[in-house]
């Protein structure tokens, strides 16, 4: 494993992308559009209008330009997100183009499933390796609440979608929210067990109205809930995606449960990853507003090189943490406008 060591290069020569604080920058959440074909209440307002007009969003031969740049410095896990990123039209040729960069060796993708019927065999051909699917309920009524229709068959649908066409492991994301959802979790953990998916439970992070009305659940009680259901141990494979999740397993290895707990217990010191919206703002926190706007900057012709000493600029703007709880009012924008 490579250490944060500001001497070591990377395949093309460049010094790797480590900020001010010592962290190696190697994972970038690449969104490919803010729309949805949901709108889930701790997401977007059901009444959102304010999307990015198409003429506004990268195109595939501008995102692969930034690819090959942050590729070129180090950065080597990239992940699909939206909005719905299958909405995106030919998205399957973006994600062969991806995957074919030199140093990108882990293509990943963030979904709500309600499409992956017809595109997970597409996706898994143009080398697209993991998915992450969005089920906050197994309950019909619940999920209609949440997502804002009744999508629970399209996205078990598309479940069995991804499993025949060779995902594996798949990962079900499940945002717990006080009265709404938390006291499904256990459900969800044996639905995800026997069928051999990876649960990653998320606490709800206070972005725009949406975030901050959704409610808060401290994971650290259901952790202490789970671990007494299921027997769990802390999960030693620490190969599990290069996210901020930390991970726990059965005795028998027969399941394993993710926990992301940006308020609780915050991961700020280990954050290795940046966001690039589909308009081309660069975000370097999720929390906090320090960006770069990279489409101006690739319409008017920068060259790779200056592209590369950009991103190393802006690396540098990378604040230490988010304020998630010592102001849970600052960020206003949602967020599919970031990419999640």
């Amino acid at each position: 494993m490579v250490t944060n060591t500001a001497h070591q290069t990377t395949q093309g020569g460049n010094t790797p992308l480590i900020d001010r604080f010592g962290r190696r920058i190697e994972y970038l959440r690449l969104s490919v559009t803010d729309r949805c074909d949901m709108k889930c209440t701790y997401c977007l307002p059901k009444s959102f209008k304010g999307y990015q007009e198409p003429k506004d969003w990268l195109t595939f031969d501008e995102i692969e330009r930034v690819v090959g740049a942050f590729a070129k410095l180090g950065t080597s896990r990239v992940r699909l997100t939206g909005g719905e990123p299958l909405l995106r039209r030919n998205l399957p040729d973006l994600a062969a183009r991806l995957s074919a960069l030199p140093g990108i060796t882990d293509l990943s993708l963030s979904t709500n499933g309600s499409r992956l019927p017809e595109f997970a065999t597409a996706l898994r051909a143009a080398g697209v390796r993991r998915l992450n699917v969005s089920l906050d309920s197994l309950d019909r009524e619940c999920v209609t609440q949440i997502t804002g229709r009744d999508s629970i068959d399209d996205v078990m649908a598309g479940l069995d979608a991804a499993q025949e066409a060779g995902f594996s492991p798949i990962k079900l994301n499940m945002v717990v929210m006080p009265g709404v959802n938390a006291h499904e979790v256990e459900a969800m953990a044996k639905f995800c067990m026997d069928r051999g998916f990876i649960l990653r439970l998320i606490e709800t992070m206070p972005m725009g109205s949406t975030g901050l009305g959704s409610g808060y659940t401290p994971l650290g009680p259901i952790l202490d809930q789970l671990r007494d259901k299921f027997d769990l141990i802390p999960e030693i494979n620490k190969e599990m995606g290069g996210g901020p999740a930390r991970y726990w397993r059965t005795q028998d290895g027969r399941g394993q449960i993710g926990l992301i707990t940006p308020i609780s217990q915050h991961f700020c010191e280990t954050c290795n990853r940046v966001r690039l919206s589909v308009s081309g703002t660069l975000y370097m926190c999720l929390g906090q507003e320090e960006k770069v706007e990279l489409r101006p900057l690739l319409r008017d012709g920068c060259s790779d090189e200056d592209l590369v000493q950009i991103l190393r600029q802006g690396i540098e703007l990378k604040p230490e943490k988010h304020e998630f709880r010592e102001a849970p009012t600052k960020i206003i924008r949602f967020m599919s406008q970031t990419g999640g």
